[in-house]
């Protein structure tokens, strides 16, 4: 891995506190991803299991976690499973973790081979009554590939049809939301990497440059500072390709007098930043164009402030439009009889401002977090207001990364990330 060893204690806290939360005699499994096949004998770069990496810190593929509280065999309690490192895997491949490595990387005492899954698996279940199944719930979740974690659950289900079938996943959809404190310093790693991308692209963007060059700009920066790369696939939208949601293109010049919508943010240690900037591509912003970034900035800072304890996710939207409604109102784009004759259902808004202002944040750029529950102290929060406006030729969204804090207004992980016009303005013509 290109990031620094994370201190172990982080997942031996994690795993303390999914146990905590599972009933009586059961055990928990979580497996690695697949690495999936493209052609021939190419494959994806692996990605590991959001849910296992939390649990163990291993970032290796068929690697298996088991988590059994109250096995009479306390060697058993908690199992890492690892595939054989040996010579010629070190050859070819690079050595895999060794015992001693995962012991070091998760704080899991008992480590077996892979071989002795199905023998270790057969003796605990006899001992447990229920099993956590690891699934993916997530509300935008929009699984078409079987899993390894489906095909075992699959399997184990048939294997031990006696069995009482618990999901993992409203534990963790709650204990993934609020994060300890490590986190939130690997997530302020993330958000770093993204500000030294960003400030090289503002000195390096200019009319005649294309989206690509930009992309290339920001992923040359990332790999220097030991990322993987974005932590997302990046929208580099220039003109009117800003009013295109999820343009991923990235594939025309950037001409003078535009904006460029930049929707990038860099990966570390598995956790994501997530970023929008609204830049010109000529250094300079026209008033229009100035009177619009100026209200979206408004209404990003304004809604920051609603993300304290307690807030319901639903009310925090409704808000939000509000705060919208007025800007849209000041910049002529709505006028009263818009809003008076609006449906309820879909805002006038909503012309201008179609998606959501903030998500979940952490282990995946769109994180684990239960919308209908309050928001908590440490969860971590986009905030990310747009206007698009296809009849002008551009669109602007802010996006900044948030910490909720106990009292007062969240911590901007992205504070040091320029957006004010006349920073903005000030680097590119530096």
């Amino acid at each position: 891995m290109k990031y620094d060893l994370i201190n172990s204690n982080l997942f031996i806290k994690n795993r303390k506190n999914f146990k905590a939360k599972m009933v009586s005699n059961s055990l928990a499994v979580f497996n690695a991803n697949d690495i999936y096949p493209i052609g021939a004998d190419s494959t994806m770069p692996f990605q590991q299991d959001r849910n296992l990496f939390y649990l163990s810190g291993v970032d290796q593929e068929e690697s298996i976690l088991v988590l059994f509280p109250d096995c009479p065999n306390a060697k058993h309690r908690e199992i890492l499973f690892l595939t054989e490192t040996n010579a010629h895997i070190a050859v070819w491949e690079g050595e895999k973790l060794t015992k001693e490595k995962a012991f070091e990387t998760s704080g899991v005492k008992t480590v077996y081979w892979l071989q002795d899954f199905d023998k270790i698996m057969k003796e605990i279940m006899s001992q447990a009554d229920t099993i956590y199944i690891n699934t993916n719930e997530h509300y935008r979740a929009n699984v078409a590939t079987e899993t390894r974690e489906a095909r075992f659950n699959k399997k184990i289900k048939e294997q031990f049809p006696a069995h009482k079938v618990e999901k993992s996943n409203p534990i963790l959809q709650r204990l993934r939301s609020v994060k300890d404190p490590l986190e939130i310093d690997l997530i302020q790693q993330a958000c770093n990497i993204t500000e030294k991308g960003f400030r090289r692209v503002l000195k390096f963007t200019k009319p005649g440059v294309w989206e690509y060059n930009i992309e290339a700009e920001f992923i040359h920066e990332f790999l220097n500072n030991r990322s993987k790369g974005f932590a997302y696939t990046p929208i580099v939208g220039s003109g009117n390709n800003a009013n295109v949601l999820h343009y991923i293109e990235n594939n025309q010049q950037c001409k003078a007098g535009d904006l460029i919508l930049i929707d990038a943010g860099a990966e570390y240690a598995n956790y994501a930043s997530d970023m929008t900037r609204t830049i010109p591509v000529s250094g300079r912003f026209n008033d229009r164009q100035k009177a619009v970034y100026n209200a979206v900035n408004r209404v990003k800072n304004e809604a920051t402030k609603l993300l304290v304890p307690g807030t319901i996710w639903a009310d925090y939207h409704i808000e939000v439009g509000k705060l919208m409604t007025s800007e849209l109102l000041g910049l002529g784009l709505l006028d009263k009889a818009d809003v008076q004759n609006e449906d309820k259902d879909w805002p006038a808004y909503k012309k201008y401002f179609m998606h959501g202002t903030s998500h979940h944040m952490g282990l995946d750029t769109h994180d684990y977090g239960i919308l209908t529950e309050p928001i908590q102290a440490n969860m971590v929060f986009t905030v990310e207001p747009g206007i698009y406006i296809p009849d002008e030729g551009f669109g602007i969204r802010l996006e900044d990364d948030v910490v909720v804090q106990e009292t007062g207004e969240p911590f901007n992980l992205m504070r040091n990330i320029p957006i004010e016009i006349e920073e903005i303005e000030d680097i590119m013509n530096s």
